[in-house]
């Protein structure tokens, strides 16, 4: 795998064993990272880590609940043992909810906040902790949702208008240790996460509603992991050396040009 502009750099993607993670996991390895790919999924992240090595590349999974401090402090330990201290880390795990503020249990937002926000906060923790001393960058999994109210996503969000406000105060915090942090915000992204969305709530109807649901992007379709990984790249790397405590839409124009 030839070298690019993430050479000799240690990544951490958490939820990189699916999905948009999964993605940005690829991408980073085919630039040159040494990538550790955190997942509670650890078949999906493994899965990965087999794709970035029969493409020439190294990675190495590590199971993690990013709810539970023990377990994110173990994997990014293991990690570093394995593969070198991070330069890099990018929250990607997650979940997604259904719902309105009256419709949302009490259950499921407090599933939403520990994975999206309480988990975001440790993986934070531990990289900057990690990186202090060297620098780095990082780069959280924010959303459309983070500036603008969505129909049935209160517990999503609000758990994605947090990542966005820890975004900026990680930015701030951080600004005299040499460690960049941004985020981007993406609308649809065609996941295996929407294909089951749509089987379980439209069946029959998959091919109907995903058109339905594309068409909602000013640009007509849905966008891809790999167009996410295209700009998470861009944002670790030092060719963004001059950004931080910004948030990238990408969106295909749902935030300025819907309507």
């Amino acid at each position: 795998m030839a070298d690019g502009r993430l050479r000799d750099k240690v990544a951490i993607v958490t939820g990189g064993g699916s999905g948009i993670g999964r993605a940005i996991a690829l991408r980073f390895a085919e630039a040159g990272a040494r990538v550790a790919v955190l997942d509670v999924a650890t078949d999906a992240a493994k899965s990965a880590v087999e794709a970035i090595a029969a493409a020439g590349g190294t990675a190495a999974s590590f199971s993690c609940d990013v709810t539970r401090a023990a377990e994110v402090e173990a994997a990014f330990a293991a990690a570093g043992e394995r593969l070198g201290p991070p330069d890099i880390l990018v929250t990607s795990a997650g979940v997604a909810h259904v719902g309105t503020v009256e419709s949302t249990s009490e259950a499921d937002f407090d599933r939403v906040q520990a994975v999206n926000v309480k988990g975001v906060f440790l993986c934070l923790k531990a990289a900057v902790s990690a990186m202090r001393g060297r620098g780095g960058a990082i780069l959280n999994i924010a959303s459309v949702a983070s500036t603008m109210g969505l129909a049935d996503r209160f517990a999503y969000s609000t758990s994605k208008g947090a990542v966005l406000t820890m975004t900026y105060s990680v930015a701030r915090d951080c600004l005299g240790l040499g460690i960049r942090c941004n985020c981007v915000a993406p609308a649809r992204i065609h996941t295996p996460f929407v294909d089951g969305f749509l089987a379980k709530n439209y069946p029959g109807r998959e091919a109907e509603m995903f058109e339905k649901l594309s068409a909602t992007q000013p640009i007509g379709r849905m966008g891809t992991p790999e167009e996410v990984a295209a700009l998470a790249e861009f944002l670790c790397s030092d060719e963004a050396a001059f950004i931080t405590g910004s948030c990238f839409p990408i969106d295909g124009g749902f935030l300025t040009l819907k309507g």
